[in-house]
């Protein structure tokens, strides 16, 4: 069952056309899945597990990553870094066995230390040490699978692995300067695969600025189709987002949201046309990405700011968002890497220490608080009546999706766990740093 009616009227994900058709066949195509806001349809699904039982197979990678993995049908795809390589596996959902892998392009995840950046230290990106190259989640149609990698790589292989295309965005559009490494992940609409860059601009240092922006290519030829810069008021780190763009259906037909650099738009996906926008959203880089609910849009400001209800549809003749679109705000315990989901009229969501809301979708009222064990940086998954809450050291904690708390199970795997949970026929997998799991209670 669809999780309300509201959900019918504003789908996110990939077409308006295909989301349906995706989810149906129990398709996990893109970063949090279906409809782009880490909700899944599906029902049975597990809900106790351990290393174990329940773990149908366990596929070792050949390499680190915290991108999540994408299925179609019995194809998993999902990309991974070892030593300078940049991989696409194509993987057997029913087996485990790895069927093919892919050296996509080649590449270096510098690192340094976590710290605020100066001078000449701001002109190329550098890599936090939760994260490399391979954090850019793929994206399928269900004819090819199309791969993005911190080093700039956009690259379409079939699903035999033939090479479709492939791009460079740094070589096209100039150096990174994102401060701790490329990390969105594209977006399919359409015959379109788009893709945001959003980074230091280095204005303030005199010299020339650095580009931010969106760009469309074919998903078919990789031709670029339209490219609109995405210049903020921001400064310095807050120009930085490592959110992935979001298409939903808006009041007037689909759009694709953008949060970071202190802002949060809309546009025109076949376009890219701007079609509204809301700026002073300060607070720092971005991490935690945009979701939708009962016809508002969720955003969080960086660095474990507030985090908004915004009404995308209250604008003057600039497209500027005026003051009384954002319908209410949460000020404490928000997260700074996890992105909230919504379940029917709730939403949810998990601070990076371990502190779990539920709030009235529609008003901000606080339904519970609970702490929940360890840190965390995956995003929850909403499924089957369940909220889903992976933490950083393999602990998944299931609730209800309820206006009251109830814990419903603790399982654990033993996997650093990054990536965000995946559904698919009613399997749940899990990407550790090392191995990706498929647990299946059936």
């Amino acid at each position: 069952m669809r999780s309300g009616r509201w959900r019918s009227l504003i789908l996110t994900g990939l077409t308006v056309a295909t989301v349906g058709a995706a989810a149906r066949a129990g398709n996990w195509p893109q970063w949090r899945g279906p409809t782009g806001d880490g909700v899944s349809d599906e029902t049975g699904l597990p809900l106790h597990w351990s290393e174990r039982s329940h773990v149908a197979w366990k596929c070792p990678l050949p390499g680190d990553g915290a991108s999540t993995p994408v299925v179609w049908k019995d194809a998993v795809f999902v990309t991974a870094q070892k030593d300078d390589s940049l991989l696409l596996l194509k993987i057997d959902k029913g087996s485990g066995k790895v069927e093919w892998t892919r050296r996509v392009g080649t590449g270096t995840a510098v690192r340094v230390a976590v710290r605020a950046k100066k001078g000449n230290g701001r002109s190329q990106q550098k890599f936090h040490p939760l994260h490399n190259m391979a954090s850019p989640s793929p994206v399928t149609d269900g004819e090819r699978v199309i791969v993005h990698f911190g080093n700039g790589d956009l690259a379409a292989y079939d699903f035999a692995g033939r090479r479709l295309w492939g791009r460079n965005l740094q070589q096209a559009h100039g150096t990174y300067t994102i401060w701790w490494g490329h990390a969105n992940s594209p977006v399919l609409y359409k015959d379109l695969v788009i893709s945001v860059c959003m980074q230091d601009s280095l204005a303030d240092l005199g010299g020339q600025r650095a580009a931010s922006y969106v760009v469309a290519h074919d998903k078919r030829t990789g031709e670029e189709k339209w490219k609109t810069p995405r210049m903020t008021d921001a400064a310095a780190e807050q120009c930085d987002s490592y959110t992935t763009p979001l298409v939903y259906r808006g009041k007037e037909g689909p759009e694709l949201v953008v949060m970071g650099g202190n802002q949060i738009d809309g546009y025109d996906p076949a376009t890219g046309r701007q079609l509204w926008f809301l700026p002073g959203i300060e607070g720092g880089r971005t991490i935690t990405g945009p979701t939708v609910g009962p016809g508002l849009v969720y955003a969080t400001q960086g660095m474990r700011g507030p985090l908004l209800a915004i009404r995308p549809d209250k604008t003057d003749k600039t497209g500027k968002l005026s003051a009384d679109a954002v319908v209410w705000k949460v000020t404490q315990g928000t997260p700074d890497s996890p992105c909230p989901v919504v379940w029917k009229d709730l939403i949810f969501w998990v601070s990076d220490n371990g502190v779990a809301q539920c709030r009235d979708a529609r008003t901000g009222a606080l339904k519970w608080e609970k702490r929940l064990a360890g840190d965390y940086k995956a995003s929850p998954l909403a499924a089957d009546g369940r909220i889903y809450f992976l933490n950083l050291k393999g602990l998944c904690t299931v609730v209800a999706a309820s206006r009251r708390f109830k814990k419903l199970a603790d399982n654990q795997l033993a996997a650093d766990t990054i990536a965000s949970p995946v559904v698919s026929d009613a399997k749940i997998l899990f990407r550790g740093r090392r191995a990706l799991y498929c647990v299946d209670t059936r």
